[in-house]
């Protein structure tokens, strides 16, 4: 079963997503920061927190697929 606090995590984790692929990434940053503040160890909210700080920094081109294309190891 999953509690209240999950399933609006779940829930802000999805509108970030979506944000995200409409290449809105300080809108998505924002619903992935809010999931992250409720639920500290939603590691998939602090992942794309963390892409979507990397493409506002670095825009991707044109042709963005939605895959984060990793630079190191």
């Amino acid at each position: 079963m999953i509690d209240d606090t999950k399933r609006e995590v779940l829930r802000l984790f999805a509108a970030g997503r979506e944000l995200y692929k409409k290449r809105a990434f300080k809108a998505a940053l924002e619903k992935f920061k809010e999931a992250y503040t409720l639920d500290p160890t939603d590691e998939p909210s602090k992942l794309f927190g963390g892409r979507c700080k990397h493409y506002i920094q670095n825009p991707p081109d044109d042709g963005w697929d939605g895959i984060f294309q990793m630079q190191t190891k």
